[in-house]
């Protein structure tokens, strides 16, 4: 019976991850778009460099939605190779998410571009950091109850999104009320030293998890 129910309760969340993860991908893929678009319209690159960033959110919420589908698939087969892979993508998604802020971020000091307008970007930083947060605190759920370092990881990189939103925001706002237009790339540096950080974690989590040979491993 405590089996059973256990099954059912793994089964609801993973259930929910593949819906978080749903959610992830269309989120980011619109705000992607609609960054990139204003970016360009606007020459904010700061903008345009966050909308580049939501692709790569993208890349993590494939990862963890392929691992809970192939779950979902082979619920007898040990979950560990699947978590490895969905590991190593979110290692790399946050490996080239630091790349695209070090590469925005030299851009815009050694040319000095300033935006035409920073009136998306308010707007844009505002929703992301709302959605955001309940995105990570539904992921963080899900990861806990299912013991799932790489949903775990994704929570993580969907934090950094917030950290980004966060300094779109206050670039936006210091830019608009000072027309100091270098805060961004300041902001930038912070945040390129914990997606490299959280990139090397991932690696190292994946390289942790074993084969799922042993009889003890939790399964779906």
């Amino acid at each position: 019976m405590t089996t059973l129910t256990q099954t059912s309760i793994n089964r609801y969340y993973y259930n929910y991850a593949l819906w978080l993860a749903i959610f992830t991908i269309v989120y980011n893929l619109l705000e992607g778009l609609v960054s990139v678009y204003f970016g360009a319209q606007d020459e904010a690159l700061t903008l345009f460099g966050f909308g580049v960033d939501s692709f790569i959110e993208v890349m993590s919420g494939i990862g963890i939605l392929a691992m809970v589908i192939r779950i979902r698939q082979n619920p007898d087969t040990p979950r560990g190779g699947f978590e490895r892979t969905a590991l190593r993508i979110t290692g790399w998604s946050f490996y080239l998410l630091a790349a695209g802020l070090l590469a925005t971020a030299i851009y815009n000091l050694f040319t000095s571009h300033k935006p035409t307008t920073t009136l998306a970007g308010l707007i844009i930083s505002l929703i992301s950091i709302a959605s955001m947060w309940a995105l990570v605190t539904a992921k963080r759920k899900v990861g806990r109850a299912l013991d799932s370092a790489p949903i775990l990881a994704d929570a993580n990189c969907t934090m950094v999104c917030i950290y980004m939103s966060v300094v779109l925001l206050a670039a936006s706002l210091v830019y608009q009320l000072t027309g100091f237009g270098f805060v961004d790339s300041i902001g930038a540096l912070g945040l390129i030293y914990f997606s490299y950080n959280e990139g090397r974690e991932s690696f190292e989590k994946a390289e942790g998890i074993d084969d799922g040979c042993d009889e003890g491993e939790s399964r779906p």
